[in-house]
């Protein structure tokens, strides 16, 4: 049996790997780019955040709904074996997220690349697929590198985020060819834009926040962590955590708590005492040494406090505009940084057209799909990698079964 293989990011090598595994079964594997898992390589700001421990149907979305098999055949520990197995040392960090001991998302790119080899898979690297069709024994494939065939042929070709390390819509095309129908194409995990001219003086600074995401007074999501402000929006973990629902809300508000272990009372006492203890500072100091000292500016100056006056002269009304604005800053929402930027896909060919079971088409016997190619984008923190080895492992295995009418 010859098994081709198109993507030779993440959820393509697990996929690979397994299907290697089946006596006689030669398995190609395609790949458009000159090496393989170059956006692994980038993943997790190069660290490569593995899994995480917490993984789980609901930290998944999509259109489909939630009966997400792949997870619960190969859970997080399947993954963390699979990986011991080709010989990666890991770690979990106190969050749940289990990153390479190494600290580096090369190491988990080689110890793929070596296990391959080992398996026999025979690579075609620089070789992009230009139309793939159904045939009378399964598969023919057109290419930059030639013509192949193959009786069952896997898609793992990814989604279109993040176009400079690769990213195309290659796998919705094709799968399209085969009949496939594929949702829209948005971005996940991706900076937000925000319409105030205040934050051009915070680009580059981090805070611990508590954000709060709403629209018309309803609240849509809630996240807590880092947040990274830019000239025109916000960036960081905890943005990225609810961004796939503010874009798809757009225009809608971000409220942020900077001081999330105080109450507002707390603070407001806090910067009560401030002004008794440092009479002669200036009211643009009044949050040193709470917040960063850009930020803390650019809160005094949102909270309408004249940055000259001695703290001692601050009026009650002012201390109280400073603490609400510390603990509910409010950012208007207008736009994303778009699929350039954005760290998944959301959107993908329909799930429903799959067997939950073994990821076959519905469509096309012998055709198989995994990873971000198909219409599932997990969290932030290491949720889409996982959904990548689940998914590549349940297709690799090249299973069939009847739908039950």
């Amino acid at each position: 049996m010859q098994t081709i293989i198109i993507g030779a990011g993440a959820s393509g090598m697990a996929a690979a790997l397994q299907a290697a595994k089946k006596p006689g079964n030669r398995v190609r594997l395609l790949e458009r780019q000159a090496r393989v898992g170059k956006k692994l390589s980038a993943t997790g700001n190069g660290r490569c955040n593995l899994t995480n421990r917490s993984a789980s149907p609901e930290s998944y979305h999509s259109s489909s709904g939630k009966d997400f098999h792949a997870l619960r055949v190969f859970p997080v520990d399947d993954t963390l074996a699979f990986f011991h197995r080709l010989g990666l040392v890991f770690v979990m960090e106190p969050d749940g997220r289990y990153y390479p001991l190494s600290d580096q998302a090369s190491s988990v790119v080689d110890v793929l690349r070596f296990a391959l080899e080992e398996a026999g898979v025979q690579l075609e690297l620089g070789c992009e697929v230009q139309s793939v069709q159904r045939t009378k024994n399964g598969f023919h494939l057109e290419t930059t590198n030639g013509s192949f065939a193959c009786d069952k042929l896997i898609l793992a070709a990814g989604g279109p985020a993040s176009p400079k390390l690769g990213a195309t819509q290659d796998g919705a095309k094709l799968l399209r060819q085969l009949g496939h129908s594929v949702t829209p194409l948005a971005p996940g995990l991706v900076q937000l834009c925000a319409s105030e001219p205040l934050l051009r003086g915070l680009k580059g600074v981090r805070a611990q926040a508590i954000l709060r995401l709403e629209k018309g007074g309803t609240v849509l999501a809630r996240s807590r962590g880092e947040v990274q402000f830019l000239e025109d929006g916000i960036s960081g973990p905890a943005a990225f955590a609810l961004s796939r629902e503010a874009v798809s809300a757009l225009p809608c508000q971000l409220h942020l708590d900077l001081l999330p272990f105080l109450a507002e009372a707390e603070l407001l006492d806090q910067l009560r005492a401030r002004c008794k203890n440092l009479p002669g500072r200036t009211a643009e100091d009044l949050l040193t040494g709470m917040v960063h000292n850009r930020l803390g500016r650019v809160l005094c100056k949102k909270a309408e406090i004249d940055s000259s006056i001695p703290l001692s002269q601050l009026s009650e009304a002012a201390l109280h505009r400073c603490a609400a604005t510390v603990k509910d800053l409010c950012l208007d929402l207008t736009g994303s940084y778009g699929l350039d930027h954005a760290q998944v896909t959301v959107g993908g060919a329909c799930l429903d057209q799959f067997h939950p079971r073994t990821l076959e088409s519905l469509l096309v016997p012998g055709l198989y799909a995994c990873g971000e190619v198909l219409d599932v984008d997990g969290n932030c923190g290491g949720f889409n990698l996982q959904w990548a080895w689940s998914s590549g492992l349940l297709a690799g295995q090249l299973r069939h079964e009847e739908v039950a009418s």
